[in-house]
């Protein structure tokens, strides 16, 4: 059955390839951008020629968030099936010589932009009394690699953010699902934030020489013959849509794990017997309405 969906970021990567293969999957997809008549002026015409609606939509901005939101269900009757929260910014490097500004930045765009596109999506799920919430988090959201600790932080939030949400909306008949990618050769990986105090890694010593070699594993995964495939993500968003409400995970990892998968499994035993022992057994399982 063909779904309205709106996905948030989708100048390239992970979010330009969801929109194209949800629309060929059927689905009525609402793709969004910042800036798309300006330097996403040529992404937002690629979708648009393929049949995809386009909508400006910076999740940083309250204004921008509310406008997007008012103009999706003004051309939808006020239904909003599904929604991808997509948008990310990651950096890499030495964790001292990224600025509180850089830091806040990135947290605008992975944790609060979650929440300001949410509180806008989530009065049309209620008034539907149905709904999918999908988020894009990380395997470093589980696991933390030495110099991507600040945008692990950000997906750490993610983590929780997405399991409150799902917690809190399962007996409004809304889903809520996190995907946890590992490395992916996407422009989040290859348009990394760079650190602006560069200066504070002369103190590090050798130390200061690691990241380049994380780079250059990373091309070196990238440009292998197995390689991370990016449609994974899009690929399994389509199987996420069309598993019946109720019967999806609430995690799905995937590309290169680097043990996230064993950290799901041994976190979820202790996280169920809290949710237990606070007498909320009913928020485990989705009630569909």
């Amino acid at each position: 059955m063909s779904k309205t969906v709106l996905i948030t970021g989708t100048s390239n990567g992970f979010g330009a390839d969801i929109a194209t293969t949800l629309a060929t999957a059927g689905h009525r997809v609402f793709a969004t951008m910042r800036e798309m008549n300006g330097r996403h002026r040529a992404a937002a015409e690629a979708l648009r020629a393929k049949g995809i609606h386009t909508l400006e939509l910076d999740v940083t901005d309250n204004a921008s968030t509310d406008a997007a939101f008012a103009e999706l269900l003004g051309l939808t009757g006020g239904t909003l099936d599904v929604l991808v929260n997509n948008a990310g910014l990651a950096a890499g490097g030495i964790s001292e010589t990224f600025t509180p500004e850089q830091l806040r930045a990135m947290f605008d765009v992975n944790v609060f932009g979650v929440q300001r596109v949410l509180r806008a999506a989530l009065p049309a799920m209620h008034a539907q009394k149905s709904g999918l919430v999908i988020n894009i988090g990380s395997i470093l959201g589980r696991v933390t690699i030495p110099f991507f600790g600040l945008y692990g932080a950000t997906k750490h939030a993610v983590e929780a953010l997405t399991d409150t949400y799902r917690y809190e909306l399962s007996q409004l008949g809304i889903d809520v699902v996190l995907i946890q990618p590992g490395p992916y050769p996407t422009a989040l990986y290859t348009s990394i934030q760079q650190p602006s105090d560069g200066a504070r890694a002369a103190a590090y010593g050798d130390v200061a020489h690691l990241p380049d070699g994380i780079g250059a594993f990373l091309q070196g995964v990238f440009s292998s013959a197995d390689a991370p495939d990016p449609r994974d993500i899009a690929r399994e968003i389509v199987t996420l849509i069309d598993t019946p409400a109720g019967q999806r995970p609430a995690r799905v990892v995937k590309g290169l794990g680097f043990g996230a998968d064993g950290v799901n499994a041994a976190v979820a035993p202790f996280q169920d017997q809290l949710i237990s022992g606070l007498g909320f057994e009913a928020l485990n399982q989705l009630k569909t309405i």
